[in-house]
């Protein structure tokens, strides 16, 4: 038996449920020496911009236990060199894309999702609301469910793209986020970006990034990452894209048996970049070794 390890995350029909994270492979033609991406269920591309962005200066990276901190600052081309110079190339591979893009501000987002709005080869959005909002005095857009809803309600209006949300961790209770993604017309969730953290080196007493504080991501918060998609899959029924901290198909399968359709690698392709093909056969071994013969069964599977 040959399980079927198709999913939808509403319009968006994919292959199987194994995706690459945003900033973790470029643009994913970067991955293109590891293997054959267009056997990933979909590629997210780096977040874009209206404009390019620099990013933060360096240092922007440390290692820390079973994890790192980055403060990249969300580096990219920008929009219109994406279209002109990745997305073509893209194209030709036969990758699924999902456009991973940020504002400072609702109408920026809004902008960004019209101008993506029926490009060819874009198969979906992934809007990522962990950033500052400039009219709000810095406040991250994800925090406040009023203006998550504002924001994603913004999008949803300006394009038919498949929509994704992608939630912060940094709040006191995810379900209340979501629920306001989901009813202002959100498709699917994902879940979650990383975890605020600092690190300091103790030699010259100063903090080892430029910006201070990072973003920690790695297998340090699977567990929080895992409790999370639960958390939501108990109180939604919008499909969850489980990411943080996968390493192997047994951490994947993790996530879509507390509730995740499909899942998304990341720190992982930094030093494994050709993981995503163990994992998706992994996750294949499992359901053919317990007679399961849809990768669907095993979502939100959890005490069954």
């Amino acid at each position: 038996m040959t399980p079927d390890l198709k999913v939808k995350i509403g319009a968006l029909e994919v292959p199987n449920p194994v995706m690459l994270a945003s900033g973790t492979c470029g643009y994913g033609l970067e991955m293109m020496p590891h293997g054959d991406i267009a056997g990933l269920g979909a590629v997210v591309v780096k977040g874009l911009s209206l404009l390019p962005s620099p990013g933060n200066p360096p240092p922007r990276i440390v290692e820390t236990p079973s994890g790192m901190l980055n403060s990249i600052g969300l580096e990219n081309i920008g929009l219109e060199a994406f279209l002109a110079d990745k997305l073509p190339k893209l194209r030709r591979l036969g990758v699924r894309v999902v456009v991973n893009f940020y504002g400072s501000c609702r109408d920026d987002y809004r902008e960004l999702a019209a101008r993506l709005d029926g490009v060819e080869g874009v198969h979906a959005l992934e809007m990522n609301i962990s950033c500052p909002n400039v009219e709000r005095g810095g406040v991250l857009i994800g925090q406040e469910p009023l203006e998550v809803h504002k924001a994603v309600a913004a999008v949803r209006g300006a394009t038919r793209l498949p929509l994704l949300v992608k939630l912060t961790p940094n709040v006191t209770d995810v379900r209340l986020t979501a629920r306001a993604a989901a009813e202002a017309g959100a498709d699917g969730l994902t879940l979650i970006n990383t975890l605020q953290g600092m690190a300091v080196d103790v030699e010259t007493r100063r903090p080892s990034l430029a910006r201070i504080v990072g973003g920690l991501s790695g297998p340090a918060i699977r567990p929080v990452a895992v409790r999370m998609v639960w958390q939501v899959r108990q109180a939604l029924a919008i499909p969850i894209i489980g990411c943080g901290g996968i390493w192997t198909a047994r951490d994947a399968l993790e996530f879509m048996i507390a509730g995740a359709t499909a899942v998304q690698l990341g720190t992982v392709n930094f030093t494994h970049p050709d993981r995503w093909v163990d994992v998706l056969t992994g996750i294949e071994a499992y359901l053919v070794r317990h007679r399961l013969e849809r990768v669907t069964d095993l979502v939100g599977s959890l005490g069954r």
